[in-house]
């Protein structure tokens, strides 16, 4: 579906104009033509194909769907293949692939399986006839830098509940739902390993683009794709040190497992012992022998008795002080 088709000059638009007028836009030096498709058919990409002499594996990939992000060199022109990424209410991510074709006189985004648009984008670089004088590499960094602030947001997102899963281990009945806990980390830690390989490769795409033989479309933009490249870094770097703090987490929810353990097998091997005492000397003078000391003892009962308390007494406070009990 054609979602904007928009000849420039100089930095500022010309207006709306229809897709079989491109080829005479694209012809003048001055011009460019930023041209916006969301899930096109393939007519639709055939005709724009046509307009701007695309290359024919290019076109192959956005017709196969599911490309990993990825930045091309084709002759005078680039391919660009960026993800986007979007929290849905149930808090999976949903993945959207955008592609971009820039010529020097064309820009043609396409993007797929995402509701995101960019309107937002169009109208930060209209408002900006200075840098969009620069022409197509402007306007393919401004959509970059777009989708990698979205990168920011849904970090953010993940990263608030991470603190409510850290804070749910030592929570009173994390021991009751440690099984519940350990899987919603797991998950957790899962869903940042796809993000991780739905966001890392864009990284080395846009390192070409900010050193060493720059293609000499983005040359006048090298310092503003090192800004995404210096974001992007740091998008990377904040995935991986979550993925060490879920790691992490999940050993010590598994030490506090433990731990609680261990308490609560003290706890037990204190009434064990506690209970042993009369349960010896129950057993001793259970065993019906006709000789037996204090046997027919007029106060033998309540001695015994009085002894099992007194024994039980200072075994309870013994380990009440060593914090068994």
């Amino acid at each position: 579906m054609l979602i904007a088709c928009v000849a420039y000059q100089d930095g500022r638009k010309l207006g709306d104009i229809t897709v079989e007028e491109i080829s005479d836009y694209v012809q003048k030096p001055e011009c460019f033509v930023w041209v916006a498709l969301k899930d096109p058919d393939p007519a639709e990409l055939n005709a724009m194909k046509e307009e701007f002499g695309l290359h024919e594996l290019a076109v192959e990939d956005v017709r196969a769907h599911h490309q990993w992000p990825k930045i091309e060199e084709n002759g005078d022109s680039l391919f660009a293949v960026m993800h986007t990424v979007e929290l849905e209410e149930d808090g999976n991510l949903l993945f959207g692939e955008v592609d971009v074709f820039v010529g020097a006189n064309y820009v043609l985004s396409v993007r797929m399986r995402t509701m995101r648009g960019f309107k937002k984008v169009r109208e930060r670089c209209e408002s900006e006839p200075p840098l969009l004088k620069q022409g197509s590499a402007f306007v393919l960094y401004a959509l970059m830098d777009d989708i990698v602030d979205g990168y920011f947001s849904v970090l953010e997102t993940l990263t608030a509940e991470l603190e409510v899963l850290e804070d749910r281990i030592f929570a009173r009945q994390a021991h009751s739902d440690s099984r519940e806990l350990i899987e919603d980390l797991y998950r957790f830690k899962r869903r940042l390993v796809v993000l991780r390989h739905h966001i890392g490769p864009l990284l080395e795409g846009v390192g070409k683009l900010t050193g060493g033989r720059v293609p000499r479309i983005c040359e006048g933009m090298t310092t503003y794709f090192k800004d995404v490249y210096f974001h992007l870094e740091r998008i990377v770097g904040a995935i991986e040190g979550r993925r060490e703090m879920v790691i992490t987490a999940i050993q010590v929810n598994l030490g506090m497992i433990a731990l609680t353990d261990s308490e609560i097998t003290k706890r037990l091997g204190t009434f064990a012992a506690m209970f042993a005492v009369p349960t010896m000397i129950a057993g001793i003078y259970g065993m019906n022998f006709e000789h037996m000391p204090e046997l027919h003892a007029r106060f033998g009962y309540p001695v015994v008795i009085a002894a099992i308390v007194m024994i039980d007494t200072l075994l309870f406070r013994w380990f009440r002080k060593a914090k068994w009990i």
